[in-house]
């Protein structure tokens, strides 16, 4: 059964408040964005019930619900029509939801707009780096060949010249010119400097004296912090100037004082300073995980998924970075990351094979499987932080995994991979693999123990009211190999070719008959399952054994838009036969000017035998 796109938009729509509580709404490839005003407007629970909508987590300021690749743009447009709200792109629901950042959170959000457009070229020279050393290692002989120093260069280059890959994107972070940002990184690796990585107590860059002051001819190989900084004074700057140069020779003048006052200020303070203290955090996050007894790999498995919640763990490529580029060339903090991603995993796999419901089974299992490579947000928001058990589990699993990693020295070439992908990048594959079995099954089987299948409330017995008597139908006016079809209506029962309607009437919809009711209810002609009910009431669908139902109240009269017509049951329904499914007002109908004749109809009547109609 096809999605109703318009009754998912209107849902969601009720659910959040309306169009007025919409501040922003965009669409990605599955998921529907919204940055709302009021989130005390919002009903979540009752949003992760909508018919259409997979999961729901909230991230960055903005509520997000997975609706699915070929869905979402269908329902999106629905939602549009529905709230009045106006088409914005996902930069534009970006900017929305960070201005409703307070400020300490809009900081620590400002290394993962950074970092997370270059992760494609992080990646890839990561993985690459791990698979040539694996080769070296493996393979003696390849290590002195032409071929290991020609990938090595390939697999070093983003890690060489990460200053300018960091300077660019914060530029574009910043609103600054993403080539005067370039310049900036650059510059601060430039053949003239000495490469950072080779000062030593005896091996001292040289000094230029500039009178009032000096700087150090010393690049800035391994640094991400001052770069950052650099390139956030440039686009100050260079706004600043764009507003008080006059137009006619701001293109000379601007770009000119821009890289200027950058560069000084930047080898005169901000390098020398922020070089300093980014060194001071490197030096405790290798401290923290190799020094403390694995304690504090602990503490940080544990606190990671609380951060991914936050939206606030792309902060952690600072570090991660660091230490690729550093002195110890291995990123030490990635395993910690992997063992929390992958315990998140465990525990949502448990919960898609304990339960039962079929929606949240549909939403856990490849939540879980995304999780296992890496992506746990729909994991995270999806399943385990909705129920919460499940999430503690996972953090409980990630803390140990991580104390296991952290004990047994694992690192990695690269950042942004963990689970199974970072196999490709790990310094110690078989050691790796047994990290992820000990999160994954720590959480995996605390959830099966303490987490439970929440069922849905049901009303006392002694309130409900007494149901009335169900008459069954004795006739029945459809026959065939799978089972026969009862009279819905009663009336007088007429050849499909008699109903008003040339759609009906051809069979293009299926054999059957119509009825010229004497009665105004539709009743279940057999035991089966509602698999459709037309928005405005008027038609309803009905399946069993293999007979496919549809029964519609009149001719044209989807143009009543649901006046006059009361459906009594929705998708998914358990019906009995002779149990009301649609009660209508005859006297509407004609008034309106319509025929009030009911199509019965077996619309997959040519896939089966023996189809027999008329009364009997």
């Amino acid at each position: 059964m096809a999605l109703d796109y318009r009754k998912c938009a209107e849902e969601i729509s009720a659910n959040i408040g309306g169009g007025a509580n919409v501040i922003s709404a965009a669409h990605c490839a599955t998921r529907l964005r919204l940055v709302i005003a009021d989130n005390s407007k919002v009903n979540k629970k009752a949003l992760e019930n909508v018919d259409g909508v997979k999961g729901m987590f909230e991230s960055n300021g903005q509520l997000q619900l997975i609706i699915g690749t070929g869905t979402v743009n269908k329902v999106y447009d629905e939602f549009l029509s529905v709230t009045g709200a106006s088409a914005a792109t996902k930069d534009d629901v970006k900017a929305a939801a960070a201005s409703k950042m307070p400020w300490w959170k809009k900081i620590l959000k400002t290394p993962g707009d950074v970092f997370v457009p270059i992760l494609p070229a992080i990646v890839a020279s990561g993985l690459m780096m791990g698979l040539v050393e694996a080769l070296a290692k493996a393979i003696p002989s390849f290590a002195e060949s032409g071929w290991f120093g020609f990938l090595d260069m390939v697999a070093n280059t983003a890690f060489a010249l990460l200053p300018v890959l960091v300077a660019i994107s914060s530029a574009r972070v910043f609103g600054g010119n993403i080539f005067l940002g370039g310049v900036i990184g650059i510059m601060m690796v430039h053949p003239a400097l000495m490469n950072a990585w080779t000062v030593t107590p005896t091996n001292q860059p040289a000094v230029w004296d500039l009178g009032i002051f000096s700087i150090s001819q010393v690049g800035y190989q391994g640094h991400v912090i001052p770069v950052i900084l650099a390139v956030l004074l440039m686009s100050t700057v260079e706004k600043w100037l764009h507003k008080h140069v006059p137009e006619m020779i701001d293109l000379f003048v601007t770009p000119l004082c821009t890289v200027l006052v950058t560069a000084f200020a930047t080898f005169v303070v901000i390098g020398p300073i922020f070089s300093i203290l980014e060194n001071w955090v490197l030096t405790g996050a290798e401290w923290l995980v190799t020094s403390t007894g694995g304690i504090g790999a602990l503490v940080m498995g544990a606190l990671y998924p609380w951060t991914v919640v936050m939206g606030l763990h792309h902060m952690y490529n600072v570090i991660e970075a660091g230490m690729l580029s550093g002195a110890l060339g291995l990123n030490i903090w990635m395993p910690i990351a992997s063992a929390a991603n992958f315990a998140q995993f465990g525990a949502c796999l448990a919960v898609a094979i304990k339960c039962r419901n079929a929606k949240l089974k549909s939403v856990a299992l490849p939540s879980s499987l995304s999780a296992s490579l890496g992506i746990t947000e729909p994991a995270i928001f999806g399943v385990n932080f909705r129920f919460m058990k499940p999430f503690i589990a996972g953090v409980i699993g990630g803390a140990v995994g991580a104390l296991f990693g952290s004990l047994t020295g694992l690192g990695a070439t690269t950042y942004g991979v963990t689970g199974i992908p970072g196999l490709l990048a790990i310094n110690n594959i078989p050691v790796y693999v047994i990290e992820l079995l000990i999160s994954a099954g720590i959480a995996f089987a605390i959830t099966t123990v303490i987490w439970k299948e929440e069922q849905p409330e049901e009303a006392p017995a002694a309130a409900a009211p007494a149901a009335p008597a169900i008459e069954v139908p004795t006739v029945s006016v459809i026959r065939c190999a799978a089972g026969q079809v009862l009279q819905p209506v009663k009336g007088n029962v007429i050849a499909r070719e008699e109903i008003p309607d040339d759609t009906f009437a051809s069979g293009v919809l299926g054999d059957g008959v119509g009825i010229q009711p004497a009665d105004d209810k539709v009743v279940a002609p057999f035991d089966g399952t509602i698999s459709s009910v037309a928005e405005s009431q008027h038609a309803v669908g009905i399946e069993a054994n293999g007979m496919e139902m549809l029964i519609h109240v009149g001719v044209d009269t989807v143009n009543m838009k649901g006046d006059g017509f009361t459906c009594l049951v929705k998708e998914g329904d358990a019906v009995k036969a002779g149990q009301p499914l649609i009660i209508f007002d005859r006297a509407k109908i004609k008034a309106a000017g319509y025929s009030d004749t009911v199509a019965v109809l077996l619309t997959n009547s040519d896939d089966l035998e023996g189809v027999e109609c008329g009364a009997k």
